[in-house]
């Protein structure tokens, strides 16, 4: 099995493994799974080295947290613990200062713990980003004061708000999903220059594109266009017919890109965290890297909306 690789997350004292431990299956968000198989998953998981795990009241509606706090047992000292607050349902938000304090003992007591090592806002797109300012992140700081959580970040899709509301008030962390990996490289353009010289933390959620990048392709709930799927379902092929499989390539090309401390991966078995930890030990041929791109053609960079109208990217 390959040895797990760790990078300090911007300047805070956190040191994550590369390969972090996305629980929102552990929520059955996807498909139901087995709670026995979880278990043993997230054990496996931090005995191999893997020390980030990240979850939210919004994945299963608190059931991921209930699982993880009820798994993590004496693994959690060895544990860099994150949840979110502010989503709480499909289309339930609420970043109030008052809803902000309630999460945070909410998410204790089912993560069994007295404190989170980070607290983030969770898919700020999706409310008056002012109230992100002026309530949520203000109160998330006098939760740090408390000793409730260690560090404060935020996280979405549209990268836009998320660098306005890290220019304009001071953040640890910014967890941004499918802006960086085969089919999207945004990320490094439009939102990692500004973490570094704000000296803020960079975490890359769904290598996969939201299932995109995967042997079995796009699952029916994905946001993505036509013209995005095929693209995956093109790379996929390219892949397969080099005799690599598309999942181990996305995951590799993540963890070797140096800017983000941690790679985000849902997982729920054993076999799927045996197959994680085995891309780091892939190498990619010179010349795929640039066939894929070719591959993607004009679906690079194609995301969906996420959000109110005005927090969406501008084209």
């Amino acid at each position: 099995m390959a040895e797990m690789q760790y990078r300090k997350l911007g300047p805070t004292d956190l040191t994550v493994s590369v390969l972090g431990y996305g629980a929102s299956p552990l929520g059955n968000e996807f498909r139901e799974i087995d709670a026995h198989e979880g278990e043993r998953t997230v054990h496996m998981a931090v005995d191999l080295g893997v020390n980030f795990f990240d979850t939210s009241p919004y994945y299963g509606r608190t059931l991921s947290e209930e699982r993880l706090g009820r798994f993590m047992g004496h693994r959690r000292k060895r544990i860099v613990l994150a949840t979110k607050c502010g989503r709480y349902g499909l289309d339930r938000f609420d970043f109030s200062a008052e809803r902000v304090r309630a999460s945070i003992d909410e998410s204790l007591r089912r993560l069994r713990t007295d404190y989170v090592d980070l607290f983030q806002m969770h898919d700020v797109e999706f409310v008056d980003r002012e109230q992100v300012l002026h309530e949520a992140l203000p109160v998330a700081r006098e939760l740090q004061r408390a000793g409730k959580c260690r560090y404060v970040g935020i996280t979405g899709l549209p990268l836009g708000i998320l660098r306005d509301i890290a220019e304009r008030a001071p953040v640890d962390s910014i967890l941004s999903y499918a802006r960086y990996n085969l089919m999207a490289d945004d990320l490094d353009s439009d939102l990692r220059p500004s973490c570094q010289e704000l000296g803020i933390g960079l975490i890359n959620a769904s290598p996969l594109h939201l299932g995109i990048l995967t042997e079995r392709g796009a699952p029916s709930w994905h946001l993505a266009s036509a013209d995005v799927r095929r693209a995956g379902e093109r790379v996929a092929g390219l892949c397969r017919r080099r005799g690599f499989n598309v999942s181990q390539v996305a995951l590799k090309h993540c963890y070797d890109y140096p800017h983000t401390a941690s790679v985000l991966v849902g997982m729920s078995q054993c076999r799927h965290l045996e197959r994680n930890l085995q891309a780091f030990r892939l190498e990619i041929p010179p010349g795929l890297l640039e066939e894929i791109r070719e591959t993607v053609g004009d679906a690079h960079n194609q995301l969906w909306p996420s959000g109110l109208p005005e927090n969406q990217d501008r084209p």
